[in-house]
Protein backbone atom coordinates (compact mmCIF):
# COMPACT_ATOMS: atom_id res chain seq x y z
CA UNK A 1 0.00 0.00 0.00
CA UNK A 2 2.43 2.53 1.16
CA UNK A 3 4.11 2.47 -2.50
CA UNK A 4 0.66 3.00 -4.25
CA UNK A 5 0.23 5.78 -1.66
CA UNK A 6 3.78 7.60 -2.45
CA UNK A 7 3.02 7.58 -6.26
CA UNK A 8 -0.06 9.04 -5.92
CA UNK A 9 0.65 11.34 -3.42
CA UNK A 10 3.69 12.60 -5.79
CA UNK A 11 1.81 12.32 -8.63
CA UNK A 12 -0.57 15.02 -7.06
CA UNK A 13 2.48 17.63 -7.36
CA UNK A 14 2.92 17.45 -11.35
CA UNK A 15 3.39 14.71 -14.03
CA UNK A 16 6.43 12.77 -12.98
CA UNK A 17 8.10 9.78 -15.16
CA UNK A 18 9.09 6.18 -13.24
CA UNK A 19 12.63 7.35 -12.96
CA UNK A 20 11.98 10.80 -11.41
CA UNK A 21 10.04 8.94 -8.36
CA UNK A 22 12.67 6.68 -7.83
CA UNK A 23 14.69 9.97 -6.91
CA UNK A 24 12.35 11.63 -4.91
CA UNK A 25 11.86 9.05 -2.41
CA UNK A 26 15.30 8.06 -2.50
CA UNK A 27 16.46 12.10 -1.80
CA UNK A 28 13.36 12.86 0.68
CA UNK A 29 12.00 9.63 1.83
CA UNK A 30 14.90 7.03 2.18
CA UNK A 31 15.16 7.41 5.63
CA UNK A 32 11.64 6.20 6.86
CA UNK A 33 10.17 4.05 3.61
CA UNK A 34 11.65 1.15 2.22
CA UNK A 35 10.04 1.39 -1.77
CA UNK A 36 11.82 -0.99 -4.03
CA UNK A 37 12.89 0.37 -7.26
CA UNK A 38 10.95 -2.26 -9.19
CA UNK A 39 8.14 -1.61 -6.86
CA UNK A 40 7.60 1.16 -7.99
CA UNK A 41 7.33 0.51 -11.82
CA UNK A 42 5.25 -2.61 -11.13
CA UNK A 43 2.77 0.00 -9.56
CA UNK A 44 2.44 2.42 -12.11
CA UNK A 45 1.12 -0.23 -14.34
CA UNK A 46 -0.99 -1.68 -12.09
CA UNK A 47 -2.32 1.95 -10.89
CA UNK A 48 -2.30 2.80 -14.93
CA UNK A 49 -4.30 -0.26 -15.74
CA UNK A 50 -6.83 0.55 -12.50
CA UNK A 51 -7.51 3.93 -14.24
CA UNK A 52 -5.84 6.43 -11.10
CA UNK A 53 -2.72 7.51 -12.81
CA UNK A 54 -2.97 7.96 -16.85
CA UNK A 55 0.05 8.02 -19.27
CA UNK A 56 0.33 11.88 -20.66
CA UNK A 57 3.24 11.26 -22.61
CA UNK A 58 6.36 9.04 -23.82
CA UNK A 59 9.69 11.05 -24.01
CA UNK A 60 13.30 10.23 -25.08
CA UNK A 61 16.53 11.89 -25.28
CA UNK A 62 18.97 10.67 -27.60
CA UNK A 63 19.87 6.84 -27.48
CA UNK A 64 18.30 6.47 -23.76
CA UNK A 65 15.02 4.61 -23.74
CA UNK A 66 11.93 5.84 -23.74
CA UNK A 67 10.65 7.14 -20.34
CA UNK A 68 6.77 7.22 -19.87
CA UNK A 69 5.35 10.46 -17.73
CA UNK A 70 2.36 9.68 -15.56
CA UNK A 71 -0.50 11.85 -14.19
CA UNK A 72 -3.00 11.08 -11.61
CA UNK A 73 -6.86 10.86 -12.67
CA UNK A 74 -9.94 12.34 -10.32
CA UNK A 75 -10.09 8.56 -9.40
CA UNK A 76 -6.30 8.41 -8.26
CA UNK A 77 -6.87 11.67 -6.29
CA UNK A 78 -9.93 9.48 -4.86
CA UNK A 79 -7.95 6.48 -4.22
CA UNK A 80 -5.03 8.81 -2.38
CA UNK A 81 -7.31 9.97 0.13
CA UNK A 82 -8.72 6.66 1.06
CA UNK A 83 -5.49 4.80 1.32
CA UNK A 84 -4.01 8.32 2.92
CA UNK A 85 -7.07 7.93 5.88
CA UNK A 86 -6.35 4.45 6.12
CA UNK A 87 -2.78 5.48 6.83
CA UNK A 88 -3.73 7.29 9.73
CA UNK A 89 -6.85 5.05 11.32
CA UNK A 90 -4.86 1.42 11.12
CA UNK A 91 -2.73 -0.10 13.12
CA UNK A 92 -0.68 -2.75 12.19
CA UNK A 93 1.47 -4.82 14.61
CA UNK A 94 5.25 -4.82 14.43
CA UNK A 95 6.93 -7.86 13.81
CA UNK A 96 11.03 -8.24 14.55
CA UNK A 97 12.74 -11.20 12.80
CA UNK A 98 15.23 -10.42 15.46
CA UNK A 99 12.47 -12.11 17.78
CA UNK A 100 12.64 -15.40 15.61
CA UNK A 101 16.37 -15.66 16.37
CA UNK A 102 15.85 -14.92 19.71
CA UNK A 103 13.55 -17.26 20.36
CA UNK A 104 16.47 -19.92 18.51
CA UNK A 105 19.28 -18.15 20.54
CA UNK A 106 20.56 -21.93 22.01
CA UNK A 107 21.14 -22.69 18.47
CA UNK A 108 24.30 -20.28 18.15
CA UNK A 109 27.22 -20.65 20.66
CA UNK A 110 26.73 -17.69 23.06
CA UNK A 111 29.91 -15.66 21.93
CA UNK A 112 28.68 -15.51 18.32
CA UNK A 113 25.04 -13.78 19.51
CA UNK A 114 27.17 -11.29 21.79
CA UNK A 115 29.50 -10.35 19.28
CA UNK A 116 26.03 -10.14 16.72
CA UNK A 117 24.45 -7.88 18.98
CA UNK A 118 27.21 -5.66 19.46
CA UNK A 119 27.27 -5.43 15.90
CA UNK A 120 23.70 -4.34 15.90
CA UNK A 121 24.64 -1.89 18.48
CA UNK A 122 27.34 -0.49 16.39
CA UNK A 123 24.44 -0.22 13.67
CA UNK A 124 22.19 1.13 14.83
CA UNK A 125 24.41 3.84 16.79
CA UNK A 126 25.37 4.83 12.65
CA UNK A 127 21.92 4.69 11.97
CA UNK A 128 21.16 7.62 14.77
CA UNK A 129 24.02 9.84 13.35
CA UNK A 130 23.30 9.34 9.98
CA UNK A 131 19.64 10.50 10.80
CA UNK A 132 20.51 13.80 12.85
CA UNK A 133 23.11 14.31 9.49
CA UNK A 134 20.55 14.00 6.92
CA UNK A 135 17.70 15.77 9.26
CA UNK A 136 20.11 18.70 9.48
CA UNK A 137 21.02 18.07 5.66
CA UNK A 138 17.28 18.57 4.78
CA UNK A 139 15.75 20.67 6.74
CA UNK A 140 17.94 23.31 5.02
CA UNK A 141 16.41 23.12 1.76
CA UNK A 142 13.55 25.16 1.17
CA UNK A 143 11.06 22.68 -0.63
CA UNK A 144 11.25 20.46 2.59
CA UNK A 145 8.05 20.80 4.30
CA UNK A 146 8.59 21.52 7.94
CA UNK A 147 6.40 17.94 9.21
CA UNK A 148 9.61 16.29 8.31
CA UNK A 149 11.17 17.17 11.13
CA UNK A 150 8.65 15.03 13.22
CA UNK A 151 9.33 12.33 9.98
CA UNK A 152 12.53 11.96 11.22
CA UNK A 153 12.28 12.33 15.05
CA UNK A 154 9.36 9.49 14.70
CA UNK A 155 12.15 7.13 13.48
CA UNK A 156 14.92 8.61 15.88
CA UNK A 157 12.93 7.71 18.45
CA UNK A 158 12.23 3.89 17.12
CA UNK A 159 15.95 3.52 16.56
CA UNK A 160 17.03 5.02 20.36
CA UNK A 161 14.35 2.70 21.59
CA UNK A 162 16.00 -0.13 19.61
CA UNK A 163 19.24 1.02 20.76
CA UNK A 164 18.53 0.92 24.17
CA UNK A 165 16.88 -3.04 23.93
CA UNK A 166 19.47 -4.39 22.51
CA UNK A 167 22.37 -3.02 25.04
CA UNK A 168 20.06 -4.16 27.70
CA UNK A 169 19.62 -7.66 25.73
CA UNK A 170 23.55 -7.49 25.55
CA UNK A 171 24.27 -7.06 28.97
CA UNK A 172 21.46 -9.49 30.07
CA UNK A 173 23.20 -12.36 27.97
CA UNK A 174 26.29 -11.08 29.40
CA UNK A 175 25.18 -11.31 33.72
CA UNK A 176 23.41 -14.83 32.64
CA UNK A 177 20.36 -13.69 32.91
CA UNK A 178 19.10 -15.16 29.31
CA UNK A 179 20.24 -18.50 28.39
Amino acid sequence: MSTRLVILGLLQERPLYGYEIKQLIEEHMGDWTAIAFGSIYFALGKLDEEGFIEKVATEQEGNRPSRSVYRITGAGRDEFQRLLRQVWREMKQQTYDLDIGLFFIDALPPQEVRESLQARIDQLEDVLRHLEAHQAEQMQQPEIPSIAKAIFEHSRVHVRAELSWTKTLLEGLERGSYP
